[in-house]
């Protein structure tokens, strides 16, 4: 029973990692559905702006946090502005996109593997490796910050989508965001708004991630696994992101601590591929028009 908990809480902490990155892709997905595959290379930015706030500049955490969000908050807006708006004025079809997207990801990682280099760094150890004892139970302090911190940027996300104006653009325009247009709504501020939040909890994961493993350019390829836990929780739904990423975050940890870590990555992608074949809208996503 107390390696079932123990299990179950690693999950959680892994899962809550795979929920910030999830919910950028669905967050865009459902109002300019497709899928943006840039996003990956948003994340890998977070890290390394997180870890250069602590070693190069000797930030303290909070403000090196703080920092790789905002970075890459503007930097999913740079991309989106270079990637994606040109596209969307000459109303291009959804493959353009996909096609923009993975070259925006593969300039990102080459950039960095250019003036930094294709070094694995390793964070600075921020907070003490001892875990907090609850009976039995040991719960890593970096775990336990990574829940709640990560807990409370997604409420906060769903209170701002549910609570205000903005929020309630957001939400009309994943129904339909050309009917939006025609009402008035400045559907362009809408997009930037999406991007800029799913930067921002871009930054968070990123940093979290970095922390909890190492950086390195590539880490843009291993949130692939995010956008498993979008598309199995139902791409376009950030309740489903969430669920999903908890549900796969809480099923590898269970796989590799019962069978073996050397099926914690594919346990992912026979995920998706049962998710394509018995759901392929995911879990709590609705049947929609055809989507890259």
């Amino acid at each position: 029973m107390v390696q079932f908990l123990q299990q179950l809480i690693n999950g959680l902490s892994i899962g809550s990692v795979y929920a910030l990155m999830a919910v950028g892709y669905s967050l865009v997905y459902s109002i300019m559905n497709f899928s943006n595959f840039a996003h990956g290379g948003v994340i890998m930015l977070g890290a390394y702006f997180g870890f250069f706030g602590l070693t190069l500049l000797k930030l303290p955490f909070a403000v090196a946090f703080l920092l790789a969000s905002f970075g890459t908050l503007l930097v999913a807006i740079i991309v989106e502005r270079i990637a994606y708006k040109p596209l969307r004025e000459r109303k291009a079809p959804f493959l353009y996109f996909i096609i923009s997207a993975m070259g925006a990801s593969i300039l990102l990682e080459n950039l960095v593997i250019a003036t930094i280099g294709p070094t694995f760094r390793t964070y600075p150890e921020v907070f003490s490796k001892a875990p907090i004892e609850l009976g039995p139970l040991a719960i890593g302090r970096l775990d336990l910050i990574i829940f709640v911190i990560s807990a409370v940027s997604l409420t906060l996300l769903i209170l701002f989508i549910d609570k205000t104006k903005l929020g309630k653009a957001i939400q009309a325009a994943s129904y339909n965001v050309k009917a939006c247009a025609l009402m008035g709504v400045n559907t362009d501020r809408v997009i930037l708004t999406v991007f800029g939040l799913g930067g921002f909890l871009a930054g968070i994961a990123g940093v979290f991630f970095g922390m909890k493993y190492t950086v390195y350019p590539q880490i843009g390829n291993i949130t692939t696994k995010s956008f498993i836990a979008a598309v199995f929780g139902g791409l376009g739904s950030l309740p489903g992101a969430v669920l999903g990423s908890i549900i796969l975050g809480i099923i590898e940890t269970f796989v590799a601590g019962y069978l073996s870590s050397q099926f914690r990555d594919l346990i992912a992608f026979v995920i998706l591929i049962a998710v394509l074949v018995v759901r392929p809208t995911g879990i709590m996503g609705k049947v929609t028009e055809d989507k890259a």
